[in-house]
């Protein structure tokens, strides 16, 4: 059930005519513990020189994980896949602080965040399965959380980074592929 303080979150979403099927997703974005969680990360990586957890990183997860499905005839709401791709990383704050993996304190952000948006308790442990897996390879790629966790890995611009010689990512993309 959506909280009534939140209501406004779908409101917004719902009135726009160019949302088409991703007004839940607009929600998210909108969501004030959304926006204080992409501060909170900026601020710490603001001097990082390798890839940063930001908007342009969760959008490119959800654009490649969907084209992933596309591609391979993998049938996913569009929406669940973005809500998963752009809480993916968002507690990476937490991990920064105190060292809590931040795919565990991202699920418990999601958690908060995903009612407020409209996703059912169904939907809401489907996203939060992916984000809490998106680190592990999984044992079912062409799943929900598969297809997060590859789009993840290749979704780093490796042959156009500054810091590709010292990063120690384990999958470096030094070929353009999506």
């Amino acid at each position: 059930m959506i909280s009534s303080d939140n209501d406004y979150f779908l409101k917004q979403s719902s009135d726009s005519e160019q949302s088409g099927d991703m007004g839940r997703v607009d929600a998210i974005v909108r969501h004030p513990l959304f926006s204080e969680s992409i501060e909170r990360i900026a601020t710490i990586e603001e001097g990082r020189l390798f890839c940063k957890h930001d908007i342009e990183h969760f959008l490119a997860v959800g654009r490649i994980a969907y084209i992933l499905c596309l591609e391979e005839g993998f049938e996913v709401e569009k929406d669940r896949l973005y809500a998963a791709a752009l809480l993916h990383d968002l507690g990476r704050w937490r991990q920064y602080e105190d060292g809590t993996p931040h795919e565990e304190e991202s699920a418990r952000i999601a958690e908060r965040i995903l009612p407020d948006c409209g996703f059912g308790d169904a939907e809401t442990e489907l996203i939060l399965h992916a984000i809490r897996m998106h680190r592990t390879k999984s044992e079912e790629p062409l799943g929900f959380a598969g297809y997060l966790y590859r789009a993840d890995k290749i979704s780093r611009l490796c042959f156009d980074c500054p810091g590709k010689m010292e990063c120690d990512w384990e999958v470096k993309n030094f070929d353009l592929r999506y």
